[in-house]
């Protein structure tokens, strides 16, 4: 199986014709990315290696991403902890904490000794509009995920990363590949540079809007919200890139 690449434009016109032509709601659409999300890190760390997980969350919808996913892990019985230290007014992400802390998850301002602390963490601090420069808190802490033996899922994006042309060339995210990463609707150009495993999320695009965009539909199995990408697989060239042999 291979699948085309969806550029950052092209990412951005989608997630708004999904909203509009779509009629799905960012609240439904944060549901169905983070349960994508919960649904990788069972496949790749199943409670059985380790149920402590920590959520690195970022300021924006892919930090949202990542409090959905969290949820949802409580609830296969895993035992989430959130580094949530740019939290917003928005009502939204507000709810999204809430839920959590309604169900005991703990909250923590310590990265480095959750870290010491946990058997699994989720990157979901920056996605695919990320660009620029990395600034605290966040560039410590994608300092330590560089460095940590702990396993690694990323959400869309590994934190740091151009959405074109994947690490920075120095400073934070410069050595940073993680284990896995999960792409939500379709994969970026970025996937050139990953070495790890690699899911797409997306069993909730429509057939229209794969058409406009020119974007493969993977075969989902059974009631399977995510599908795994093997590596070795053919590129597909798509007006935003292309995956090469991965």
């Amino acid at each position: 199986m291979s699948l085309r690449t969806l550029n950052a434009k092209d990412a951005v016109d989608l997630d708004k014709d999904l909203m509009s032509v779509g009629a799905f709601s960012l609240d439904q659409l944060m549901e169905l990315a983070g349960l994508s999300v919960s649904q990788a890190v069972y496949r790749v760390h199943p409670p059985e290696k380790g149920k402590r997980i920590l959520v690195a969350v970022g300021p924006g919808n892919n930090g949202g991403d990542g409090l959905v996913a969290a949820r949802h892990l409580w609830h296969y019985g895993y035992q989430p902890t959130i580094f949530y230290p740019k939290q917003g007014s928005n009502e939204l992400y507000q709810r999204l904490s809430e839920q959590l802390k309604n169900l005991g998850v703990p909250f923590t301002d310590d990265f480095a000794g959750a870290l010491k602390e946990t058997d699994h963490v989720v990157d979901s601090i920056f996605g695919f509009s990320f660009s620029g420069v990395v600034r605290e808190p966040f560039a410590s802490v994608i300092t330590a995920l560089e460095n940590t033996e702990v396993p690694v899922t990323a959400v869309d994006a590994p934190s740091s990363w151009s959405i074109e042309e994947g690490p920075p060339k120095s400073g934070p995210g410069a050595r940073f590949n993680p284990d896995n990463l999960i792409s939500l609707t379709a994969p970026k150009p970025l996937v050139s540079h990953f070495k790890g495993k690699h899911f797409v999320g997306g069993r909730f695009l429509p057939p229209s809007v794969a058409e406009k965009y020119n974007l493969d539909m993977p075969e989902y199995e059974g009631v399977d919200q995510i599908v795994e990408i093997p590596a070795g697989q053919n590129a597909k060239q798509n007006k935003g890139g292309f995956i090469p042999n991965l």
